[in-house]
This record gives structure tokens, sequence and C-alpha cells, in this order.
């Protein structure tokens, strides 16, 4: 059971990474459907420079920067151009996706570095919560900050009200004299570097070296659990676990039973769509009512402005 647990955990980590940055991006307005892409960019890009350099570390970075570059665009398209974010989100993906066969594909099957174990002293030693959550390397680590750094962020300070009020109402924002826009670029491309830590994780650390299918449909998985998530980091991360779960499952099932192995990695997206109905309901939403202090987690709405522009008149 704990040796499960830990690979659910380890799992999950880098798409808990890659949602948590597309909640943020969203949370101020900005729809980044460019993650297929971005992550097999990333991916690509840093394993090719840890290959290079021979320090994963350094990967990471370039990954992260070229998760950053990508929704950069995205949000200058958007705030800038006027442009329609899914259409350049979709654009963006196809590009990286060809690009990343491109570039990468003279380093197919080769061997790289990798994140090494990092167990935490002490703290791993404790009986079966130290072998789930304390005997990780540094990207399991990150996910956990992320998971409550990004919960106190939104919901505990005032920058997370403000990035809240941008992607619900940015008019009344602006009145208030906050530079919509600016902040609109600025966590977009925040949310873009997370995504690129995220392509990174895989390529070296979760599914080591380099391949065309390597990050296959997680992109959109994670934006998936963005919507699962109710744009809620706490329920982003529980939906991450889950597919993390059954990833595990799946991988553990395939001798005794190919056919639910073939089945279990498809799941999220039936649950996450009876998850959309039963928050959609009525008595759902009277729960919410009912325990105020529950709002905040049971709520998944989406920002109200999101995927808009917004013009200073």
């Amino acid at each position: 059971m704990e040796a499960t647990l830990n690979s659910i955990v380890a799992a999950a980590a880098p798409l808990i990474i890659a949602a948590l940055g597309e909640t943020i991006t969203e949370k101020s307005g900005i729809i980044n459907l460019s993650l297929e892409g971005s992550l097999r960019l990333s991916a690509m890009t840093a394993f090719v420079i840890a290959f290079w350099v021979g320090h994963a570390l350094v990967g990471f970075a370039a990954a992260a920067l070229v998760g950053a570059a990508i929704a950069a665009i995205i949000a200058y398209s958007s705030i800038s151009l006027k442009l329609n974010q899914i259409a350049v989100g979709f654009v963006l993906t196809l590009l990286a996706v060809d690009l990343a066969s491109f570039l990468g594909d003279s380093f197919v099957g080769e061997r790289g570095p990798r994140v090494p174990a990092l167990p935490i002293p002490f703290l791993s030693d404790i009986p079966f919560v130290g072998k789930v959550l304390f005997d990780h390397n540094l990207v399991v680590y990150a996910s956990f900050v992320a998971i409550g750094a990004t919960w106190w962020f939104f919901y505990h300070t005032r920058p997370g009200l403000i990035i809240q009020g941008i992607g619900e109402r940015p008019e009344a924002a602006f009145a208030r004299g906050i530079n919509v826009n600016k902040l609109r670029f600025w966590y977009t491309v925040l949310g873009g570097a997370m995504v690129g830590i995220a392509g990174a994780s895989y390529s070296l650390d979760v599914k080591l070296g380099w391949r065309e299918t390597l990050t296959l449909n997680l992109g959109w998985i994670a934006l998936a659990l963005v919507i699962f998530g109710g744009w809620h980091p706490l329920r982003v991360a529980l939906g991450a676990y889950l597919f993390g779960a059954l990833q595990v499952l799946a991988f553990q099932l395939q001798d005794v039973f190919p056919g639910v192995s073939q089945i279990l990695p498809v799941a999220p997206f039936p649950l996450m769509i009876l998850a959309l109905v039963v928050v959609h309901s009525a008595w759902f939403k009277r729960l919410g009512t009912r325990y105020p202090k529950l709002r905040n987690i049971l709520g998944s709405e989406a920002p109200a402005a999101l995927g808009t522009v917004f013009e200073r008149e």
C-alpha cells in the first residue's frame, strides 16, 4: 500500500504543477490552450539542454523559459493584438508539437541526467506517512509547495484578491487603479513557466528520456483538471491525484486485467463530466449556501471575464 501511494503522489506531481499554472492563468482572465504543445516542447527542450550540459536543473530552467515564452505570445496576442485566445492557443499547440518532434528527433533513445531522489531526513522514517509523502525528489516537493502556496495566494493575500478581481470584473478592478492588462500578462507568463517546469519533469523524472509521445494528451488532461477542480487549487490537485491513481492502477493491472488497464487512463474524462453535473446541481449549490466556509471549496464557476479582452475606455 505504501509503495502504491508513493507512486501515485509521484505520478501526479508534474500534472499538479501544470494544472495549477493554468489555474493561475485562467484566474486572471486568460485562457492558455497551448498546454499540450507547451508540455511537449518544454519536455524536449529540458532533455536536450540537460543532455548537453549534464545537469537536470539547467534543463528545468530552459523548459520554464519555453513555457513562459509560449504563454507570453498568447498574452500579447490577446491583450495587444486583440486576437482570439482559443484560436491562438490551438495554433501554438500545433506549432510546438511539430517543433518538438522535428528538433528532438535525433535525441530519441538517448540517456540523460535525471532528478535525484531526496528523502527528507527523519520525516521519511515516519511509519507509512514518511514513505508516502517524504521519500521523493524535488519535483514532488515542489508540487506540495505549489498546492499550498497557490491556495494561500488566492484566498489569503491581497494580490490573490486582485487576480480574482481582474478575472471576474476587470472594469471594477481598473476603476480601483489596477493595471489589469499588465497583471494578466505576467500571471499568464507565470502560469506558462509552471507548465514548462511540468514538461521538464516528464523527460527528466517521470519518464526519463525524450520521445514524441512522452506527454501525449497530458496537456489536455491538465486543462480538463482545471475545469474539474472548479478553478480551486485543492480540487485541481485532488483531480490530479485521481488521475495519478488511475495511471498507477492501469500499470499494475495490465497483466491481470488487460481490458481494464486500457479503460482506466481515460476514466478522468467521464468522471470530470459527472463531477461538473454534480457541482452544478441545485442541492450542491444549496450545500454551499448552508455552509458558507465551504463555498471556496465547492465553487465551480469559471471566472466571469475568462477569455475576454479588456479595453480601457
